[in-house]
């Protein structure tokens, strides 16, 4: 792998473990001689290479793989053929509240997860620089996350991901979630990253987010990656599915 390149993707397949319709007991294992689980491909030999730098948009239609691709390079996910590489950090804000204990207040949420980033070592103003991107009072980050709205919950995790000045951003659906002038704060953090050589990979059900952030884009059908290209071009063959 060159020193360019940040991940490397090889012939990724991942396959899951389904129940098999029509098998519900010992007597149907039995008379349908039909194993109880089947396999459900859900990626299929994935090749993509990433460069530093590079914003990438993951476009498809509900089911096509995207979450799947985003937690197999973030190492949640193990391949079941295939090999996945990554040559530096990661920041995964897969999930609206992610890594949050909701039996935690927001501040104390904030320490744990620095401490396990390593990013407080690094940056000592990094819990007033959350409070401030979040938007959250003092009175709420004193609360336990249990007792937020989802908005809360997103703005908390969102903000506490953008502090760890990681090498690569994994965003999947988030930005969707919260008002317009917290999504529109979000996107212009991410583009100041990007600036500064962030690599990013971005899934969204939205072109418009994809055309804001990333100058590239793949668009998977099936769990396969039928359209590679720039985002405008990728952003119209997925808006052509509908």
């Amino acid at each position: 792998m060159s020193q360019d390149t940040i991940i490397k993707i090889d012939n990724v397949t991942i396959s899951f473990w389904q129940n098999n319709v029509g098998v519900y007991s010992l007597k149907d294992l039995i008379t349908q001689r039909k194993s109880p689980f089947k396999t459900k491909t859900i990626l299929h030999d994935i090749n993509l290479e990433v460069k530093r730098g590079d914003s990438i948009g993951i476009l498809g239609r509900n089911g096509s793989g995207k979450s799947t691709l985003l937690r197999t390079i973030a190492g949640i996910i193990k391949p079941h053929h295939g090999s996945v590489t990554v040559n530096g950090s990661f920041a995964p804000i897969l999930a609206i509240g992610a890594g949050l204990e909701l039996e935690l207040t927001g501040y104390e949420n904030i320490t744990l997860l620095l401490a396990l980033y390593g990013t407080a070592r690094r940056n000592t103003n990094a819990v007033d620089n959350i409070r401030e991107f979040s938007e959250l009072s003092d009175e709420v980050l004193r609360m336990p996350v249990k007792q937020y709205s989802s908005g809360m919950v997103a703005r908390l995790a969102f903000s506490i991901s953008l502090a760890n000045d990681s090498d690569i951003l994994i965003i999947d659906e988030v930005l969707a979630v919260g008002d317009q002038g917290f999504q529109a704060k979000c996107a212009d953090k991410i583009n100041q990253l990007k600036a500064a050589g962030t690599t990013i990979l971005f899934v969204s059900h939205f072109p418009e987010g994809v055309l804001k952030i990333c100058k590239t884009a793949i668009l998977l059908e099936d769990g396969h990656i039928t359209h590679r290209g720039t985002a405008e071009d990728i952003c119209k063959d997925y808006q052509r599915l509908f």
